[in-house]
């Protein structure tokens, strides 16, 4: 169960919301601040979407949902929170500004994350003057309601009590938190993306292949093996019996081989850009970002159902985490006065079901 009495989301973009959703449907109340007038819309946006994908995964009823509420300042939004997830765009200069009004503000227990993409805490942290030792990095990955990943980085200053106290929190949302042991620039997750779309790039510049084509490449090949197994994994199973250690001295000399761009990168122009662009309008069919959103969520729910049936049940990967998680929020649902409409209607017709089996069963004795 969540161990957060209330929370607090500073931005309301696609990240912002995305915590917002879980944190709601955790059944914890959340006070946002974003001064984008069209913030409500927009998060409102994505709880029905993150509404919609947590019906699939719990038929039977959501818990009762969080309060949200829209602040007017930071102070106002953080004021009583013991939990603050920090989601402003990616310049420095505003992470400052944003985490200091944080930091003034918030309740000196307050463990405050920051969803940034690459920068690393210690370059955040200076502008703390109170409390910079409850800052840590916690990076998610979108959509944040349904992908369980989130890399938490600590700085210089950040206590290693933080950074279990941030580990606990987000287990308690049924997130899988991961530390990076070194503070490192992108952390882990972005770093790896980072390479594969610096090479995709070059693919599609060169004219190797297009933006459809290298998306099936993924989702129909290794996607589907790395979904479930990761890298090391996958070629663990691919060095056969002999394991990893056949595995790198079979492909390690390719390493050597000029077949990647991975130093270098294509030329960022509008020709680029609208090359990919364009090829993206067509790959979409005409379908809107909300349909494609759904058919994203609908698709990771399904996956990771399937993998919490697998490994004689117990679940494997995200699904072993799915399987608990779900279980969580489903207890979380039992305490709440009426589940669901569907599951006070299937409870309402119950006893009308048992009275038609008794008169039956009389019936048949009578004849």
């Amino acid at each position: 169960m969540s161990i957060i009495n209330k929370a607090a989301a500073i931005g309301g973009g696609v990240i912002g919301a995305g915590w917002v959703a879980r944190l709601l449907l955790n059944g914890i109340d959340v006070s946002i601040f974003d001064p984008d007038p069209q913030a409500s819309r927009k998060v409102g946006e994505v709880m029905k979407g993150a509404r919609r994908a947590y019906k699939q995964m719990l038929p039977g009823g959501l818990p009762k949902e969080g309060k949200l509420t829209f602040a007017k300042t930071i102070a106002e939004a953080v004021a009583d929170a013991d939990f603050i997830q920090e989601s402003v765009p990616e310049r420095l200069d505003l992470k400052h500004k944003v985490l200091a009004e944080i930091d003034t503000h918030a309740p000196a227990n307050a463990i405050v994350g920051s969803s940034t993409s690459g920068i690393k805490p210690t370059d955040m942290q200076v502008a703390m003057k109170k409390h910079p030792e409850r800052l840590v990095v916690g990076h998610p990955f979108n959509p944040v309601y349904l992908l369980p990943l989130v890399e938490i980085v600590g700085g210089e200053q950040t206590f290693p009590e933080a950074i279990e106290v941030a580990k606990e929190i987000y287990a308690s949302i049924g997130m899988k938190p991961v530390v990076i042991r070194k503070e490192i620039e992108a952390f882990v997750g972005d770093r790896l993306l980072e390479a594969a779309w610096r090479e995709a790039l070059w693919l599609i510049k060169d004219g190797i292949c297009t933006v459809e084509e290298l998306d099936d490449i993924m989702r129909y090949g290794f996607g589907l093996r790395w979904a479930q197994m990761g890298m090391f994994q996958v070629y663990r199973v691919a060095g056969g019996e002999a394991g990893m250690r056949h595995f790198m001295a079979q492909f390690g000399p390719c390493l050597k081989w000029p077949w990647t761009k991975l130093m270098d990168v294509p030329e960022f122009n509008d020709e680029l850009v609208d090359l990919i662009a364009t090829q993206s309008d067509d790959q979409a069919h005409g379908l809107s970002i909300r349909e494609l959103e759904k058919i994203r969520d609908d698709n990771l729910v399904a996956i990771m159902e399937a993998l919490s049936k697998q490994n004689k049940g117990k679940g494997w990967g995200a699904g072993a985490l799915h399987k608990d998680y779900t279980k969580q929020l489903a207890k979380l649902a039992a305490k709440t006065p009426v589940a669901s409409k569907a599951a006070a209607k299937a409870k309402a017709t119950k006893p009308v079901k048992k009275a038609k089996a008794e008169k039956a069963k009389k019936n048949k004795k009578k004849g």
